[in-house]
């Protein structure tokens, strides 16, 4: 069953995901930092270190939002080049402001796009990267067919991913954050009914672990890795072409 926003809207998955990240974009990073209590940066830290050892020249940040993994990609790997698409314009202009503010609008170029139809040639970059952002698909093995379409032979993706804790009891205290606590401060904040609504459940319909390691192998990737973090709240994947 696809996850929706939305449920009252006739819109598709990807026209709903796009109005909810317009409609919360300015309140978006403070409340990435609240609800996650700072962690989100540590994650996409791990990351970068894991891309950085390739020291790709190029680098594609697919769902780029606001920029954050962008920015921290561009300071931890010193490409000379790294293109974000995202398909919420609101999300993509609090990054430009961010990106300008750096000083690093010529090394970080924003772009609208949609991630299941790049506009990019084939293998134009070294590394794809994605932060919290393929569990928004419309279509997800399209979204990452498109990605190591885009990659060049040897490239590799980093995907990071809420993933769901299975052991007692931080299973349970996740549980109860994520579906009771998250979406009251989240539309306290946003003013949006049903963004932080939606998160929780996207987040439980996501294939994560094995089953989202055989969906990379089965769109034609290779040497697909998973790496949890944090009592297994988030998973990072790496994967090759």
């Amino acid at each position: 069953m696809e996850v929706l926003p939305y449920k009252d809207r006739t819109e598709g998955k990807k026209e709903q995901v796009a109005g909810m990240f317009d409609n919360i974009s300015k309140k978006y990073d403070l409340l990435n930092r609240v609800l996650s209590m700072g962690i989100d940066v540590y994650w996409r830290k791990v990351a970068v270190n894991i891309l950085k050892k390739r020291s790709p020249k190029t680098i594609l940040d697919i769902a780029t939002g606001t920029g954050d993994f962008a920015l921290q990609a561009f300071r931890g790997a010193k490409p000379d080049k790294i293109i974000g698409a995202d398909i919420s314009a609101g999300m993509l202009e609090v990054g430009r402001q961010k990106v300008a503010k750096a000083g690093l609008s010529e090394k970080i170029e924003m772009r609208l796009g949609d991630s299941e139809n790049l506009e990019f040639e084939d293998e134009s970059f070294d590394a794809v990267i994605v932060a919290f952002g393929v569990r928004n698909f419309e279509n997800l093995e399209k979204g990452l067919a498109e990605m190591r379409r885009v990659l060049k032979p040897g490239g590799q993706v980093i995907i990071i991913e809420f993933s769901q804790p299975a052991s007692f009891p931080f299973k349970q205290i996740y549980n109860f954050y994520f579906k009771h606590i998250l979406p009251v401060i989240g539309k306290m904040v946003s003013k949006d009914n049903s963004a932080y609504t939606y998160l929780p459940e996207s987040v439980n319909a996501f294939p994560y672990g094995q089953n989202f390691l055989d969906i990379l192998d089965g769109v034609g990737y290779s040497k697909g890795v998973c790496k949890s973090l944090t009592f297994g709240i988030c998973s990072i994947y790496t994967a090759d072409k």
